[in-house]
This record gives structure tokens, C-alpha cells and sequence, in this order.
């Protein structure tokens, strides 16, 4: 990442990251992937029975 600034506190610590709108946007996409990823191992993992979508589909109408 380029153009990363950073906030400082009166003992030269870092605080806190600036980061352009664009690279935080990204950044929020990203995580999101990620979030994804991860729930679709934790699931895989269960390793449960699965049904087609149309399928499910059709049984939640008829329970409608």
C-alpha cells in the first residue's frame, strides 16, 4: 500500500492508519471475501447433506 499516513500520539506512538478512500474500499471488500471464505469452509466442514437450489426453493414456497 502506498500512501499510508499514520497518527501519531505525544510519545511518537502510532495510533491510528490513514489510508486513501480507494485502498480502504478495497480493504473492506477484501475482509468481506474473506468473512465468506471462511464461512463456507465452517459449513463444508460440517460436512452435511445438500439439496440443489431450485429444490430448496420450491419446498420454502409450498411452506409459504
Amino acid at each position: 500500500m502506498t500512501n499510508v499516513g499514520y497518527i501519531i500520539d505525544e510519545k511518537g506512538k502510532k495510533t491510528a492508519v490513514v489510508v486513501p478512500v480507494k485502498q480502504y474500499k478495497e480493504l473492506l471488500l477484501a475482509a468481506e471475501e474473506l468473512k465468506d471464505i471462511i464461512l463456507y469452509y465452517r459449513v463444508k466442514a460440517k460436512n452435511e447433506p445438500s439439496i440443489k437450489l431450485t429444490v430448496y426453493l420450491k419446498q420454502r414456497k409450498a411452506r409459504n
